[in-house]
């Protein structure tokens, strides 16, 4: 569930993109020496997903292979018989473990004969993901759902299409290379550092080559949405939107103003730290909605939905995604003692402190 945030009206930092126009489905855009974008389709609102190609001695390093299914292999044949043609790819970088991002890893190594590079922590969800469909896993996701207020239909639902996409995954390569927060990865003639954060994945990993100031963001900073911060039934106290908004932090102190940021999802963009800030916003905001709506009467995560998600008719995929967002956002407010959760005939239920 991703949804659109502001754009300032003045600031010295103020958002901009060079690219207002995305590559088409057989293009590639150059947008440094060097670095090339294409945009491959996805089957849901959210419907692409960027892919950058960074030039690496003989060849190119991917990051990020896309949706695992028929039509993402149609479009990268299309590329690689016609702007791509003959081009190489020496490693396939998967910042994270959702499918749009991992999705065709398999696909993109058998075929290139390349190694597959991510977080051990995002490899290892990506084989939980494809290996998630126990009947004993369902039931704790069952559970989970019913334990904040959603009734059995909107359940079996949300099991249902509203989980079928971590299924679109072509079957991961047997090992990989690790790379962790602060290596150093040289690729072609540039020096990337490797950043990961929390919120949105796990260990979501980040590039950051200072000599060019260039930061590839994968979701954790988008141009133009806000990434969804969920909280799933394997982990269902986690505190996701605190290791986000943490994260956010991190990159503003760490990071100047001035990078080009190339993102999973949307255009590439100027304004890194304004964005930021946008973001950080953006949940305050959500919280703040949801602090005023416990403020009389104790609610669900299922009634407080529509209270944070009302700008659209969500199905059971946007559904899933919205449920899991909310129960982030409660988490955190628990844990920052905004919210006080009480049990009720076994549904939790929040109310502000």
């Amino acid at each position: 569930m991703s949804s659109k945030t502001d754009t300032p009206q003045s600031s010295a930092e103020a958002l901009r993109y060079p690219w207002e126009q995305h590559p088409g489905p057989e293009q590639v855009v150059e947008v440094r020496p060097g670095v090339l974008w294409a945009r491959l389709k996805l089957p849901f609102r959210l419907n692409h997903v960027n892919i950058y190609l960074l030039a690496d001695g003989d060849g190119y390093a991917m990051i990020d292979a896309g949706f695992g299914n028929e039509e993402t292999i149609e479009a990268w044949t299309k590329l690689f018989d016609g702007p791509l043609k003959g081009v190489n790819i020496t490693r396939l970088i998967v910042t994270h473990s959702h499918p749009d991002h991992v999705g065709l890893a398999g696909w993109i190594v058998e075929r290139f004969g390349c190694p597959l590079v991510m977080s051990q922590v995002e490899y290892l969800q990506s084989v939980y993901h494809q290996n998630r469909g126990t009947e004993e896993r369902r039931e704790a996701q069952r559970l989970f759902f019913r334990r904040h207020g959603m009734d059995e239909s909107l359940t079996e639902k949300l099991l249902g299409r509203g989980q079928d996409y971590l299924k679109r995954v072509s079957v991961l390569p047997p090992s990989y290379r690790r790379i962790s927060h602060g290596d150093d990865v040289v690729i072609g003639t540039r020096r990337f550092k490797v950043i990961t954060g929390g919120g949105h994945a796990l260990d979501q990993v980040m590039l950051y080559c200072a000599d060019d100031k260039l930061f590839l963001s994968a979701d954790q900073v988008l141009s133009k949405i806000s990434p969804n911060v969920s909280v799933w039934a394997v982990e269902p106290d986690q505190n996701s939107l605190g290791e986000y908004l943490a994260s956010l932090a991190s990159l503003t102190t760490t990071l100047p103003y001035d990078v080009l940021v190339l993102p999973g999802h949307g255009v590439p963009f100027y304004g890194l730290k304004t964005r930021i800030k946008q973001l950080a916003d953006h949940h305050e905001e959500r919280c703040r909605l949801i602090a005023e709506a416990c403020r009389e009467v104790p609610q669900t995560s299922r009634a407080l939905v529509p209270v944070v998600f009302n700008k659209h008719v969500l199905d059971e995929h946007q559904m899933g995604f919205a449920a899991g967002e909310l129960v982030a956002h409660v988490n955190y407010m628990i844990v920052e003692g905004r919210l006080t959760p009480e049990m009720q005939d076994g549904v939790l239920q929040f109310r502000t402190t």
